[in-house]
């Protein structure tokens, strides 16, 4: 099941973003997928941070795309993946470190970023970059009956 809301529908459409596909029994894990732009906030010297609905969003504007999942079934799911595109318009802006996967070709491949490379016709494969990834994934060895979680990427809009 999936459920998303009316402003992260439309910030999904205007960012050409798909939602969060998960590969495990069907109806046994609910996900919920929504975009917020990270909002920088100064006020009386101070600058925070605050995650919004994005309304519009611009070049350079930064957005955390989020997935929770829940275990809605009454026995264990066991190596649940999820993978989320990453849409044109943005640019991945972190490799995830040991979180997740990427891939750079559509997600035939996956591995961590340093690992893979991108090839360009006419000219050798260079190391692939942040902006390259297309799609990120993540394992989740175990999910108990009933046991929730969120996951995150971060992207800037190009």
């Amino acid at each position: 099941m999936r459920k998303f809301s009316h402003g992260v529908m439309a910030a999904l459409v205007v960012l050409g973003a798909a939602p969060a596909l998960a590969l495990a029994a069907p109806g046994a894990v609910s996900l919920d997928s929504t975009i917020r732009l990270d909002k920088v906030i100064t006020e009386k010297g101070l600058t925070r941070h605050e995650l919004v609905a994005p309304q519009k969003v611009v070049p350079g504007n930064h957005l955390v795309f989020m997935t929770s999942y829940r275990n809605t079934g009454d026995k264990p799911v066991d190596h649940f993946i999820v993978t989320n595109p990453v849409p044109s318009a943005v640019a991945l802006e972190t490799a995830g470190g040991d979180s997740f996967e990427v891939s750079v070709d559509g997600g035939k491949t996956w591995g961590p970023l340093a690992q893979l490379t991108v090839a360009k016709p006419g000219a050798a494969p260079r190391s692939a970059q942040s902006a390259d990834v297309t799609h990120v994934r993540w394992v989740i060895p175990a999910i108990a009956p009933g046991a929730t979680g969120t996951l995150e990427y971060h992207a800037v809009v190009r």
